[in-house]
């Protein structure tokens, strides 16, 4: 009978620290600029306040899309878990 694995996986906190750091500094860079770029881009095509809405509402899903590529990218070079 194989004997189940004594290898366990704990949580690498630096590598974990390290990550939500950064992704609340590019977040908060991020999503500002979603909203700022929203803003000024429909002043400049004279869209309104439901336009301006509408095209911060779409920076946003990209951002949270880079946001996302972002956390993928980092676990790959900081990971989470070590072997214990």
């Amino acid at each position: 009978m194989n004997a189940p694995s004594s290898s366990s996986r704990q949580i690498a906190w630096p590598s974990v620290i390290t990550v939500i750091s950064a992704a609340i500094l590019i977040g908060a860079e991020v999503f500002g600029a979603a909203f700022a770029g929203g803003w000024a881009l429909a002043i400049l095509f004279g869209l309104g306040d439901q336009g301006a809405h509408i095209l911060q509402a779409v920076l946003f899903a990209l951002g949270v899309l880079v946001m996302t590529a972002f956390i993928r990218g980092a676990k790959r070079i900081e990971p989470f878990t070590k072997r214990g």
